[in-house]
């Protein structure tokens, strides 16, 4: 026992770095294949090295589209979300109503739902406003999901700010726009940064309204990657498809980190 706790942290460091290794080595397999030719091609024999899959993603309309589509339903779904979600927000943070509580949890109630029970009355409400088969369609269905959790997010961090700051406000002759806009989005933006990354985490992987709401346009990254998949997989192309469609998420995470990590710590603002 004794000997244990001498040499406590040099056993926190082996467990740590057996972690590592077992989290990063998927990722480093996938990189292997993604440069390897899993089937013959022209000019190419199995098990070469070669760039053709990351090549073929840049010449395969289909792929190329799915990545836009992708790009597109993260971009609308923020665009839409976070200025709903920002009053909505602030409304349950600062305001009492009646069933102002209840309509809380009634939001979070449905973040829970699985989105498959809503495909079919989301799929008949599309289809009345024609806009089943668009990207605008994916993006808006998306919105039903992100909206609640980006509510509950950004209500954590308006509730940490002191309410004097918004009387101090007022008196100073600010409306109520203009103090959310110069002065409380400034002292939330670690939430709203937090809200962000949650909306492009749904809709860069949400297949399931993807899936029902597209026949011929709209597919997503997600649903590329699935449709690779037959009776000869080109294993190669789906592992470069698979970590190009990391990337994004990989260069939002570098670029926010700082925000994130206070953000994930709720409250704290």
């Amino acid at each position: 026992m004794i000997l244990i706790y001498r040499h406590l942290g040099a056993i926190k460091i082996a467990g740590l770095l057996i972690f590592m290794v077992f989290v990063c080595l998927p990722l480093v397999q996938m990189t292997l294949l993604s440069f390897i030719a899993t089937l013959p091609h022209e000019g190419l024999e199995v098990g070469q090295f070669t760039i053709r899959n990351f090549t073929t993603i840049l010449t395969e309309p289909n792929l190329r589209a799915a990545f836009a589509n992708s790009i597109a339903y993260v971009l609308i779904n923020i665009c839409i979300t976070i200025p709903v979600a920002l009053p909505a927000a602030y409304a349950f943070s600062r305001m009492s109503f009646l069933g102002d509580k209840s309509l809380f949890l009634a939001f979070i109630a449905f973040r829970i739902t699985p989105p498959v029970v809503l495909t079919l009355p989301v799929f008949q409400l599309f289809s009345a406003l024609g806009i089943v088969n668009s990207v605008f369609g994916i993006a808006l269905a998306h919105c039903l999901f992100n909206l609640p959790i980006s509510i509950w997010i950004l209500q954590g961090f308006i509730s940490a700010i002191p309410k004097e700051m918004d009387e101090t406000a007022f008196i100073d002759g600010y409306s109520r726009p203009r103090f959310i806009w110069s002065i409380l989005i400034p002292q939330i933006r670690a939430g709203v940064a937090v809200a962000a990354f949650f909306c492009f985490m749904f809709s860069w992987v949400e297949v399931v309204f993807a899936r029902i709401l597209t026949t011929t346009n709209g597919k997503p990254i997600s649903m590329a990657i699935s449709s690779l998949f037959g009776f000869q997989t080109d294993i190669g192309l789906v592992m470069a498809v698979t970590l190009a469609s990391m990337a994004p998420g990989a260069v939002l995470l570098f670029a926010m980190r700082n925000h994130l990590s206070r953000g994930f710590r709720i409250g704290q603002v």
